[in-house]
């Protein structure tokens, strides 16, 4: 039994520490400079769940924030590659592109997102976006905890139901009044294809793009 319980043991405390992983990303002051994307359109949260197409059940909450800036909160999230700026769990340089392939990323054979764009004041989008660039990393499977906390501190959010389950939060986000869909679509489930593919493609266009600099 000794020898039994020391196993379990031993296994439980590798599952915690895994659980207990963050994202350790840390960009430069310069590089978030570089890649800051300001979009024109109306200051604006919208929640993405990842629900799963078997069992119904959330999978993964993240919040794309249109304020003074555009970015992702993408908390313990997988989005990450070379080309892709990020500090802590925020995700920068969130142009239309970006977006499109931020959310077809997360919308597979095994998953779609459900997508709820709400526009709200400026102010209250600026301060979502200053509460997500102030977060720090997130442990594994505590992302639609601390998108709760995040918006708990937002105006017009106070109510907002603070817990471990993505479909909670997007329930009552849905009370909020925000336009919804979903995104379906039927890929292999090895997302870390579509990243490499979509990471190669950067880091090849900003080479580029610093060579002709280089030669002006």
């Amino acid at each position: 039994m000794t020898r039994v319980f020391r196993l379990f043991a031993a296994l439980f405390m590798v599952g915690l520490i895994a659980a207990c992983a963050v994202n350790e990303d840390s960009a430069t002051d310069e590089e978030i400079r570089q890649v800051a994307y300001t979009h024109d359109g109306p200051p604006r949260l919208t929640l993405y769940t990842m629900v799963s197409n078997d069992t119904g059940a959330g999978a993964h909450t993240s919040l794309l924030i249109n304020g003074s800036q555009r970015v992702a909160w993408d908390p313990a999230g997988s989005f990450r590659a070379e080309s892709i700026v990020t500090r802590g769990d925020v995700v920068y340089g969130m142009t239309p592109k970006m977006v499109d392939v931020y959310t077809r990323f997360h919308a597979r054979e095994t998953y779609h997102v459900v997508i709820q764009e709400l526009d709200v004041p400026a102010e209250t989008a600026e301060i979502a976006l200053q509460r997500a660039m102030s977060y720090g990393p997130v442990p594994q499977s505590q992302c639609a905890l601390s998108t709760a906390r995040l918006l708990r501190g937002v105006p017009g959010f106070e109510d907002i139901p603070v817990g471990y389950y993505p479909n909670k939060l997007m329930e009552a986000f849905a009370k909020k009044g925000p336009r919804t869909r979903a995104l379906y679509e039927y890929d292999g489930d090895d997302k870390t294809k579509v990243l490499e593919a979509f990471n190669a493609t950067r880091v090849a266009e900003t080479r580029a793009r610093r060579k002709a600099e280089a030669a002006e």
